[in-house]
C-alpha cells in the first residue's frame, strides 16, 4: 500500500460547495483581458494524512500556487480560460514530499437576446492527492493518500423566457473521476465513475423580485472501476461486489422559490424528493434540498449561506452477513461564509461547514459521519497588486467506525502578488 500523504490546502465549498470570495470578475480582470497571480505560503500542519490519532504525524511545509486567466467580454458574450498550478512541499515526510495539482478551466456564455442565453462552464483537475477532486457538494473522503487522479466537470445550461411571467430552464451536469491506484478495494475499484445529471424547470416571475419553480432532474451514477471492491475475507475471499453494483439512477422533483429581498439580500431555495434505484441494495425515497443566500451588508462586505441534502458515493463498502454492501450515503450540509472589510486595506474572512452523513446499507447501515470545517483569514493589502494574509483551518470528524475520527489543525502565513 501506498504511503498516506496530504494536502495542506482547505477545500472549498458552495451551493454545491461554498466558495468566501465575491462572484464574477474582479475589478482587474475586467480592466484588462488577462491577469496572473502568483502565492507563495509557508505552513504547519499538525495531521497531514487527516487519519486517526494513533497515526497522526505533523509537518511543515511550502506551498507555492502560480495562477493565469484570460477573460474575453463581447456585447452578448463572455470566453474565460484559467490555469492553476499547486505546489506543496512537506518537510516532515521521509519521501513523497511533494504534492501538485493542475486545474484548467473554461468558462463561455451567449445572450441571443433579452429572453434566451446559454451559459457553458468546465474544470479539469490532475492531482497527486485525490481528496482535492471532491471539491463540491460533500466531502466524501477523509483520509488522504499517494495516488494520481484525474477528474472533469461541466456544465451547459440554456435558459428561455416564453412570456413576461414565464421562463423555462434546461441544464445538463457531468462527472468524471478517474483514480490511478489500481486492484480490488482501491480508490480506482471505488470510485472511478461517470456521473450525469439532466434537469428541466419551469419558472414563474409571481410578482417582483419573487420567482417560483417546478422542476424534474434525472441522475445517473455509473461506475467504471471494473475491479471487486468487496470479498468474503479470510480465508477464501470469495468476491461479493464489483464497481458496476453500485450504479444508481435517481428521479427528483423539487418546489423552489427565488426572492430579493432587497438589493443587498438574495436567497433561494428548492426542496423535494428523490427516488434512487440501486444496482444493488435498497430503493428508497428521500428528502432532496438545496438553499443559497448572500448579503452584501457593507462596501466589500458579504455573507453567503447553505444547505444541501442529497445522496453521495463513498469510499466504504462493509458488506453484511448476507454480502450486501453500502451503497452510499444520505448527507447534509449547512455552510457558511463572511467577508468583512476591517479597513481598506484589511479584510478578515470565516468559513464554516458542519456536515452529517449515514452510511446506507452493509454491515454499517445507520452509522453517521459528523464532519465540521472552520477557516479563518486575514489578508492585507499593500498596494493593489501585493498583499500579504495568515489564516487558521480546523478540520473534526466524528465517526461511528472506529479508526476513521480525526482532528486537524493548519496554520498559515503568505505573500500574493497579482497583475
Amino acid at each position: 500500500m501506498k504511503k498516506i500523504i496530504a494536502s495542506a490546502g482547505l477545500v472549498a465549498v458552495s451551493a454545491a460547495g461554498l466558495h468566501a470570495a465575491a462572484p464574477g470578475l474582479s475589478p482587474m480582470e475586467a480592466s484588462k483581458p488577462w491577469s496572473i497571480s502568483a502565492t507563495l505560503r509557508g505552513f504547519y500542519d499538525d495531521n497531514y494524512a487527516a487519519a486517526h490519532k494513533s497515526f497522526e504525524d505533523d509537518s511543515f511545509g511550502i506551498e507555492i500556487r502560480p495562477a493565469a486567466a484570460l477573460n474575453f467580454p463581447f456585447e452578448q458574450s463572455f470566453i474565460g480560460l484559467g490555469y492553476i498550478y499547486d505546489l506543496k512541499w512537506y518537510e516532515g515526510r521521509p519521501d513523497e514530499e511533494i504534492d501538485q495539482s493542475h486545474e484548467f478551466t473554461l468558462k463561455a456564455d451567449h445572450r441571443f437576446s433579452e429572453r434566451y442565453s446559454i451559459d457553458f462552464q468546465d474544470s479539469f483537475v490532475y492531482s497527486d492527492e485525490p481528496g482535492i477532486l471532491e471539491d463540491q457538494g460533500f466531502v466524501t473522503q477523509f483520509l488522504r493518500t499517494d495516488a494520481e487522479a484525474f477528474r472533469n466537470r461541466a456544465a451547459i445550461n440554456f435558459d428561455a423566457q416564453l412570456t413576461d411571467l414565464v421562463g423555462l430552464g434546461l441544464g445538463y451536469q457531468n462527472g468524471w473521476y478517474d483514480y490511478d491506484q489500481e486492484g480490488p478495494g482501491s480508490r480506482s475499484a471505488l470510485l472511478d465513475r461517470w456521473e450525469h445529471d439532466f434537469n428541466i424547470e419551469g419558472r414563474w416571475h409571481a410578482r417582483e423580485n419573487l420567482f417560483a419553480s417546478l422542476g424534474y432532474g434525472l441522475g445517473i451514477v455509473s461506475y467504471t472501476g471494473d475491479d471487486v471492491i468487496a470479498d468474503s475475507g479470510p480465508p477464501f475471499f470469495v468476491p461479493l461486489a464489483v464497481s458496476e453494483d453500485r450504479d444508481q439512477v435517481a428521479h427528483r422533483v423539487y418546489v423552489g422559490a427565488e426572492q430579493a429581498v432587497t438589493s443587498q439580500f438574495k436567497v433561494s431555495a428548492k426542496v423535494g424528493g428523490e427516488y434512487t434505484d440501486v444496482e444493488v441494495g435498497d430503493d428508497d425515497l428521500t428528502p432532496w434540498a438545496e438553499v443559497a443566500g448572500s448579503y452584501n451588508y457593507l462596501p466589500g462586505s458579504y455573507l453567503q449561506f447553505g444547505f444541501r441534502h442529497d445522496r453521495n458515493p463513498t469510499d466504504r463498502t462493509h458488506p453484511d452477513a448476507d454480502g450486501n454492501i453500502v451503497t452510499d450515503q444520505e448527507s447534509s450540509a449547512l455552510f457558511a461564509s463572511v467577508t468583512h472589510r476591517i479597513t481598506p486595506r484589511l479584510d478578515g474572512s470565516i468559513i464554516g461547514r458542519v456536515q452529517r452523513s449515514e452510511f446506507r446499507d452493509g454491515s454499517i447501515d445507520g452509522d453517521i459521519d459528523y464532519f465540521v470545517m472552520l477557516g479563518l483569514n486575514l489578508e492585507y493589502r499593500f498596494t493593489p497588486n501585493w498583499s500579504t494574509e495568515v489564516g487558521y483551518n480546523y478540520d473534526r470528524l466524528d465517526s461511528d467506525l472506529g479508526g476513521r475520527s480525526f482532528t486537524r489543525n493548519r496554520v498559515y502565513a503568505g505573500v500574493r502578488a497579482t497583475y
